[in-house]
């Protein structure tokens, strides 16, 4: 009876560690999905975080690859809302107010989606940011929208977002893409 007993507690012991196991790789997060070994066709859960003037922000999302794909004007089409990412809306965390082209927002979590254009994007950022894709968009929701140029760049096979901090309280948003790369400042309130 003993033994059965042990072998029982074992068992369960060892079902908990697997399964807490198998529940973090499948949370696992990547922070740079343009240095991995690239073996997957699935969309790669994905952040961006920096320190702006002691402040945590995060940008969770889910990372593409190009794969040998029209991306611009294909497979995301010019002049509708995307999700600027795979699955969920991309969201922004921000721990205090910020300000974004004049525009001052509460801290929180938000959506972030683009309107991609050949030579000018526009940049959204929404209340609602449990979404999935831009099914649920809605643009009464959107808290600003900013036009911003893009830039070409090198080859980028993974979407992948920065946030770069500046001077003090400042910084910049940036979300790069097979060959293409958009920006846009924010500024931290105090």
């Amino acid at each position: 009876m003993k033994k059965s007993f042990v072998t029982a507690i074992v068992s369960v012991i060892f079902f908990l560690i697997y399964t807490t196991a198998a529940a973090q790789k499948s949370e696992e997060v990547c922070y740079n999905p343009n240095l991995i070994k690239d073996t997957t066709k699935k969309s790669i859960k994905s952040m961006a975080y920096a320190l702006v003037n002691g402040d945590s922000i995060k940008i969770n999302y889910h990372s593409p690859g190009v794969r040998k794909r029209i991306i611009w004007g294909g497979l995301v089409p010019f002049d509708e809302v995307w999700v600027t990412g795979a699955h969920d809306a991309t969201t922004l965390e921000m721990p205090k107010a910020f300000v974004v082209n004049g525009k001052e927002m509460p801290a929180g979590k938000y959506a972030f989606f683009t309107i991609p254009g050949e030579k000018e994007w526009t940049i959204i950022i929404n209340k609602h940011w449990k979404q999935h894709l831009a099914s649920e968009y809605d643009e009464k929701d959107d808290i600003v929208r900013v036009k911003v140029k893009s830039s070409t760049i090198e080859h980028t096979e993974r979407l992948q977002y920065f946030i770069e901090a500046g001077k003090t309280n400042t910084g910049k948003i940036a979300v790069a893409w097979e060959k293409i790369k958009v920006e846009f400042p924010f500024i931290i309130k105090n």
